[in-house]
């Protein structure tokens, strides 16, 4: 007796669901028993896209093209031989995108820094499939482990400022999956604020006292001391 038609298996050849827009992909549909010839139908989003038949058991063969955001998903396979009703469906199949990764932008909030005060830096490629791992720099010297975002957000690091080296030109660099694609940030330098002298306002306050003394001291004589001067002549 033939073996009852089983549900067929779809997967990519050569094997990875990683796909870059534009590119063309071929799809593997096979059923592991059932009675030749053997007919298979593609799907995508319950949409028609081919039909191949198979004399015997051996897959069957389709290629699509990865040309926009509906192309990465709902993948289905159907299988039909002579003997079953109805047909067999395969397991849905979806993509991954690889998207090169644009420029980092590294950038902190304060641009001002003196020492013996804490700091942060944080790098962010805006475009670029996930996951992507950044790493920083000072001059040509990593100044940070590797750190990977899953989400589409900026990778943070906190500096001390503890000597005149430490405001030298911080760069990062951003990568993910997708080969030969590594980015480097733009420069970014702290420069030393200017330390406060407060001493110039204290004197600027004590001038204004002295000037106020003066004032208040020629008022008086004004209009108190010559006033009664008079009075006693």
């Amino acid at each position: 007796f033939p073996e009852m038609l089983s549900n067929p298996k779809l997967v990519p050849v050569p094997g990875t669901l990683d796909v870059m827009m534009n590119q063309n992909v071929t799809l593997s549909c096979r059923t592991d028993s059932g009675f030749p010839p053997v007919r298979y139908t593609l799907f995508k989003h319950n949409q028609k896209v081919a039909t191949v038949n198979s004399t015997d058991l051996s897959p069957a063969l389709f290629n699509v093209t990865i040309s926009s955001a509906s192309d990465m998903d709902g993948y289905k396979c159907k299988a039909e031989d002579n003997i079953s009703t109805g047909g067999k469906y395969s397991n849905s199949l979806t993509f991954t995108l690889l998207e090169p990764i644009s420029k980092p932008l590294l950038s902190s909030p304060t641009s001002q820094a003196k020492k013996g005060q804490n700091v942060t830096l944080s790098c962010l490629s805006e475009n670029g499939s996930l996951p992507i791992t950044y790493i920083f720099f000072k001059g040509k010297r990593n100044i940070s482990p590797p750190v990977k975002t899953q989400k589409r957000e900026a990778a943070v690091i906190f500096l001390f400022i503890n000597s005149s080296g430490d405001f030298g030109t911080y760069k990062c660099k951003a990568e993910n999956s997708f080969r030969n694609n590594t980015k480097y940030s733009n420069s970014f330098n702290f420069t030393l604020a200017e330390e406060r002298n407060y001493s110039d306002p204290l004197v600027i306050s004590l001038v204004l006292i002295f000037l106020l003394l003066i004032i208040g001291l020629a008022l008086a004589i004004h209009f108190f001391i010559i006033p009664s001067y008079k009075a006693s002549e």
